[in-house]
Order: C-alpha cells, then sequence, then structure tokens
C-alpha cells in the first residue's frame, strides 16, 4: 500500500469535495492541488472522474426528499415535470458549448496562470453583483420559469473556463436574475446532478482506455469517500451561511488565491508545471 498515493488522494479528495459547490472553482483548485502533489499524470485524469461521483453522491443524499419526490411524482405531476424540464433546459448551454469548444478551451486554459486569472475576474464580478441592488423576484424553486432556467444555464456555461466556478457562476447569474440567495443557491445544487453526471460519463468515456489504470482500488475509494464526505459539509455550512451572509468573502479568498498562484509562479518559489 502506498501511503504517499493514499495521501494524495485523501488531500484531492477533500478539495473536490470542498471546492465543487462553494463559489471558488473545484476544477481550478484540483489543476493547482494536482500541480502541487505531483499528481496530474493519467491515474489522475481518471481520479479527479472518480471522485466528482462522491460529490455528487452529497447532493443526492442531503436531497434525497426532494429528488424521491420528484421522481415518484414525475410521471402524474405538473410541477414536478416542470422541475425535471427546468434541470435539462439549464443544463444544454453548457453541454452544447462544451462539446463544441470543450478541447479547445482545455488545451489553452487548464494552467495555473489562466487559472488565477479566473480566479481574480471572477471575484470581481462577485463583488460587482453583490453591491448592487438586488430585486427579488422568486424565492422558491417551484417558481422558476423555463427562461429563468434558460438563463441559469447560460450563466454556467461560463464555467468551461477553469478557475470560473460552475457554482459560482449559476448563483451569482441567479441574483443577477432576481432569485433569492437560497434559490439560486439550491438551484445550482440540483443543476449539479445532471452537470457532473453526463461530464463524469462522457470524460471515462473519452479516456475509457485509462480504466486500465484503475488498479488501485483502495485510492480511488479514499479519494470517493472524502468527497463525498467533505461534499457533505461544504453544501449544509454553504447553506447556513448564506441566511445571513453574502458572497464576498469568497471573492476576497479567490483574489488572494489567484495573486498567490501568479506571484509564486513568477517569483520562482513555486515551479508551476506549466506557466
Amino acid at each position: 500500500m502506498d501511503i504517499a498515493l493514499l495521501t494524495k488522494a485523501l488531500i484531492l479528495g477533500i478539495v473536490e469535495g470542498l471546492t465543487e459547490f462553494l463559489p471558488i472553482s473545484s476544477t481550478g483548485h484540483l489543476i493547482l492541488a494536482g500541480d502541487l502533489l505531483a499528481f496530474n499524470d493519467d491515474k489522475a485524469k481518471l481520479f479527479s472522474i472518480v471522485i466528482q461521483v462522491g460529490a455528487i453522491l452529497a447532493i443526492c443524499w442531503e436531497y434525497r426528499q426532494k429528488i424521491a419526490s420528484v421522481i415518484c411524482q414525475l410521471p402524474r405531476q405538473a410541477q414536478a415535470q416542470k422541475f425535471v424540464l427546468n434541470l435539462i433546459v439549464a443544463f444544454l448551454p453548457l453541454a452544447i458549448l462544451g462539446l463544441l469548444f470543450g478541447k479547445h478551451i482545455k488545451a489553452l486554459l487548464f494552467k495555473p496562470i489562466p487559472v488565477a486569472l479566473a480566479f481574480i475576474v471572477g471575484a470581481v464580478v462577485i463583488i460587482w453583483a453583490e453591491k448592487r441592488e438586488h430585486k427579488i423576484r422568486v424565492t422558491d424553486l417551484d417558481d422558476l420559469t423555463l427562461l429563468d432556467a434558460l438563463k441559469l444555464g447560460i450563466a454556467q456555461a461560463f464555467a468551461l473556463i477553469p478557475g470560473t466556478s460552475r457554482s459560482g457562476a449559476t448563483i451569482i447569474g441567479g441574483l443577477l436574475f432576481g432569485l433569492s440567495r437560497k434559490t439560486a443557491t439550491e438551484f445550482s445544487f440540483f443543476l449539479a446532478i445532471p452537470t457532473l453526471v453526463v461530464a463524469s460519463l462522457y470524460d471515462l468515456y473519452k479516456h475509457r482506455d485509462l480504466l486500465a489504470l484503475a488498479d488501485d482500488g483502495v485510492m480511488f475509494a479514499v479519494g470517493l469517500i472524502a468527497a463525498f464526505i467533505s461534499a457533505l459539509l461544504a453544501v449544509k455550512g454553504l447553506l447556513r451561511y448564506i441566511s445571513h451572509h453574502n458572497f464576498i468573502i469568497f471573492a476576497w479568498y479567490r483574489i488572494l488565491f489567484g495573486l498567490i498562484v501568479i506571484g509564486t509562479a513568477y517569483s520562482g518559489v513555486v515551479e508551476w508545471s506549466v506557466n
């Protein structure tokens, strides 16, 4: 048993879980953490897909009653059908743009410095959005229209840029479009389910040749469980936090994190693999 490898799996699983649903970019953190831990080979690509499953399961567990209710009522209840249709509509912009441009974006932007810059730009957007006057017109997920869902989906599509944050783009977009803080956050959680499931399956299909590398079941299990537990804690914590606070603290974190990455890269303190 390789203790060093299990430690890396534990760290990256925690990073994935803590950052997937906060507006601070899980992809950006995983790129940078993997670079620091020298865990960015082919096995690491497969590992990053697997630990997303842990984050998905955390959302499914936290909202298991809502999900079960929607599934049971879907054949006959219009509200359940509308909820699912909203998720499908919101998912489509990212799916379409990802298929068209995902390969080029990964080639150009999945590097530490572009990620750090995206952290900072995203922070500026969060601060700007929070400083605006909020005119709330939607306070419940069941009140979302198809147009609302489409606009939220377009907002989520900005997360194709690594370092932007899928949840952050959706939540801040929701605030700009008139959703309450809780409604925007919860919709970003539910939208994560189809988004991450499809993305994980698509990545597994594209990298199916890597499945032969899944020979260390303990490592993958450690990462998945760590992602599940940390994501569950992050979701619960975020819901409590937003009941009394805004998202500006996450913006300042993003700015600090981005400046540290840029500073260490250009000073030579950290030798990032790609600058």
